[in-house]
């Protein structure tokens, strides 16, 4: 789920995760029911619910999670990277993981197309996609219908945004999912962003370092950071990194309100 405006900080303090706790409590009994008509109900209140939770008017800058599928959703795998931030000010803004599924399945594609694979596994792949897509588009439609939050993109509009910067061939681990997780969050105007990898991993080193660059010529306003993660890695170099993209983060958000001032005027 993608946030649009909710760069707000909420009226009663711990008022957002007290709602999130809820509805979480909720959903794990449903999903033992499966009961669809129960799954398109919840998400609407559920999206409802957070459209109205109260907030006050402050704004913060808004930072993307990307990288490694462990250290990108695990806290205790990124030393509760989420934490840090929201204690720094920001708001974090963290790609599904239902789209790392469709990507495996979209891969198919790819792998009948120029690597001969089987044509059994391509449809396989298709139908792994529609399921998904199925269950999603009620969710798809509510958050389309919200006043903070936008639906997330198709896997085939994620390829597509990954293919001016790398080969969908790029396959190990996270693959060009992760480039097209960056180029969607710049595109929403998220900015900012985290790339957080384990130490020495070779593929998200090339699809996930390796295109800041290329992202930063395409998008000049682009606030990418690399951090690696392991456990001998120095957690103060990490917080240093972090701390410098939040400066920096600050910096361009009163940039672009003086900006906005002097157009008013």
């Amino acid at each position: 789920m993608y946030c649009i405006e909710c760069v707000r900080i909420e009226k009663i303090k711990g008022s957002a995760n007290k709602l999130f706790d809820y509805w979480m409590e909720k959903c794990k009994k449903s999903s033992m029911r499966g009961d669809r008509s129960e799954f398109k109900q919840y998400v609407k209140e559920i999206v409802d619910d957070f459209d109205n939770l109260e907030l006050l008017d402050i704004e913060k800058p808004k930072v993307g999670i990307v990288g490694e599928i462990l250290v990108k959703y695990h806290p205790t795998a990124n030393n509760n990277l989420v934490d840090i931030l929201e204690a720094e000010g920001a708001e974090v803004v963290v790609p599904d993981l239902t789209g790392f599924l469709l990507y495996c399945a979209y891969n198919q594609h790819y792998k009948h197309k120029y690597l001969s694979k089987s044509r059994l596994n391509k449809i396989g792949g298709d139908i792994v996609i529609k399921y998904l897509e199925f269950w999603r588009k009620d969710m798809k439609q509510a958050l389309a219908e919200s006043k903070r939050f936008t639906p997330p993109n198709t896997i085939k509009e994620l390829g597509r945004a990954a293919e001016p910067v790398v080969a969908l061939g790029n396959q190990a681990g996270e693959g060009w999912l992760l480039t097209a997780d960056m180029v969607s969050l710049i595109e929403q105007g998220i900015e900012n962003i985290v790339c957080v990898q384990p130490f020495a991993c070779l593929p998200n080193h090339v699809i996930g370092k390796g295109v800041i660059r290329r992202l930063k010529t395409m998008y000049p306003d682009a606030n990418i950071v690399a951090v690696d993660y392991d456990p001998g890695a120095s957690e103060v170099n990490q917080l240093n990194r972090i701390k410098l993209m939040l400066a920096n983060a600050f910096k361009n958000m009163d940039k672009a309100y003086a900006a906005s001032d002097v157009n008013i005027s």
